[in-house]
């Protein structure tokens, strides 16, 4: 395995979470995505700033930057795929939840919350049925209670949880109990919003960002 194809999974995937999509898509509505809701650089706040379909779309942009990093992760590391799927996942995500592209624009450090962004390295390194169950789950959390955050926490949750299971039991290379750590850098970044659903103050899908 060549290190320098290592170090530059990790950078290029770096970089391809940074990109802000979400900022790029608000501005193009004449709004700054920091400034507005939450001003949280992800597809809920330019939903609530801009409108559904936007949202929609942040949502797209920043899954496919985790799927572009995970593959072409696996190309620069092609005799070690669960490493090269665990790294890209792993800077991919970190580059969205810190953005050096965004921090740049806004002379902070700023970034999203990675939901989105995961959501695209699950797809490639789940399980099938796992990511059909996590999907089924959020969803049904959405629809009965209208809060994006709550569906995004049990999701990782209950994704983190079946992923201890698969590995204890053999089902997934050793190296995956590191792509743990994606969920736990969204719990991170999901602080105020598990604050703010304690104390009933967290806003619910549908209600427009101030």
């Amino acid at each position: 395995m060549n290190v320098t194809f290592v170090i530059l999974a990790v950078v290029f995937g770096y970089i391809i979470g940074s990109f802000p999509t979400a900022y790029l898509i608000a501005y193009m509505k004449g709004i700054n995505i920091f400034e507005v809701g939450s001003g949280n650089m992800g597809a809920t706040n330019v939903a609530r700033a801009c409108g559904p379909r936007y949202g929609v779309l942040v949502w797209i942009g920043d899954g496919l930057k985790g799927i572009i990093a995970v593959l072409l992760a696996r190309w620069l590391i092609p005799d070690n795929q669960a490493l090269a799927s665990v790294l890209g996942a792993l800077a991919v995500v970190a580059g969205h939840n810190w953005s050096l592209l965004a921090t740049i624009i806004t002379g902070s450090i700023r970034g999203g919350k990675g939901a989105a962004t995961a959501s695209g390295t699950f797809l490639l390194l789940a399980p099938t049925f796992l990511v059909a169950i996590t999907l089924a789950l959020a969803a049904a959390v959405v629809l009965l209670t209208r809060y994006v955050s709550l569906a995004v926490l049990t999701a990782v949750s209950v994704a983190g949880l079946m992923f201890v299971v698969l590995l204890g039991i053999g089902m997934l290379d050793p190296i995956y109990s590191l792509y743990l750590l994606v969920g736990f850098m969204i719990l991170v970044r999901h602080r105020s919003n598990i604050y703010r659903l304690l104390d009933g103050k967290e806003r619910r899908l549908g209600q427009r960002a101030n």
